[in-house]
């Protein structure tokens, strides 16, 4: 090897090794959020203390939501948190989550059945309702659209498939339903595991909340704390957010399903995170469920 690229090849591995020879901890990239400093919190009146699901209309100016109790659609003016409109699209159910596409709104119950309300701004919306084979053991959480593959994106805290006797206690499945075809995909997009987060969490440098996750995370864990209860897609990186109530958790994954982010939500603030959303410029709603106060919609804007 000539001294030319010698040289080159330790310039790549000299950073990665520190004075004494133990190769270091390579910095994550800064989640481009203050999760403690919204710029703006929306009480929701008590129709929606059990908010479960969260979406932004096509034309931005509203929020959409969904209880897990009635088969409501509420719209919510994004600048004042005040609800606009409700339409109601079925019977009481456990509603979980919800994506506005054009004129369409998909909502998702617990039990994996998708609601598809077409035109549900006119003045006579028609639902459709669609059976997938995901089911009340599944426990259907979130549900979110990536464009790029026009899919919905199925977030599961249950179980994952037949057989497998370890679910759910080491990963969490996230399912694509395909929009050409109005079906769900028979394996999982993306799966959430133990093992994968150790991992990460190994080469996070030192900071604040890492004590915190190492202990919830730990190898002697056997099982996993996450349990995703929303998901939206980021309109600009293209980024998968997940939230956990569970653990009170924001796991973000880039296009490909590789960690990206993992950070511990304070839970003075994040109460009971059930709903995630975007605006087109990135800025971040979250919603918590009402616990012993009233339901509350917090909005953060992108550090890019």
């Amino acid at each position: 090897m000539s001294n030319y690229f010698l040289i080159a090849f330790l310039s790549l591995l000299l950073p990665l090794i520190s004075p004494t020879g133990v190769e270091k901890k390579v910095a994550h990239p800064k989640m481009p959020y203050d999760l403690e400093q919204p710029i703006a919190v929306f009480e929701m009146p008590e129709s929606l203390k059990e908010i479960s699901g969260l979406g932004m209309t096509e034309d931005l100016e509203h929020l959409t939501a969904v209880n897990d109790e009635e088969g409501i659609v509420f719209l919510i003016n994004k600048r004042d948190g005040k609800i606009v409109k409700e339409i109601t699209f079925w019977d009481d159910g456990d509603y979980e989550g919800l994506e506005v596409i054009g004129d369409d709104i998909y909502i998702i119950k617990s039990s994996g059945t998708i609601y598809h309300v077409r035109d549900y701004l006119s003045d006579k919306p028609s639902t459709v309702k669609i059976k997938t084979f995901l089911n009340q053991e599944n426990d259907v959480e979130g549900l979110a659209c990536d464009r790029t593959k026009n899919c919905l994106l199925v977030g599961c805290k249950g179980k994952i498939a037949e057989g497998e006797t370890e679910q759910p206690r080491l990963k969490k499945a996230i399912y694509q339903f395909d929009l050409g075809n109005m079906t769900m995909k028979n394996e999982p997009a993306f799966m959430l595991t133990l093992p994968d987060i150790q991992e990460y969490i190994s080469h996070m440098e030192e900071h604040g909340e890492m004590e915190k996750l190492l202990e919830d995370f730990s190898q002697k864990e056997d099982e996993l704390k996450f349990s995703p209860s929303g998901i939206a897609v980021h309109p600009i990186t293209k980024e998968i957010y997940v939230t956990s109530s569970k653990g009170k958790l924001l796991l973000v994954l880039s296009p490909e399903g590789k960690i990206v982010h993992l950070k511990k939500l304070k839970k003075k603030i994040h109460a009971q995170p059930e709903g995630i959303c975007f605006d087109a410029d990135g800025t971040l709603y979250i919603a918590n469920e009402g616990k012993d106060d009233k339901a509350v919609v917090y909005k953060f804007p992108y550090l890019n």
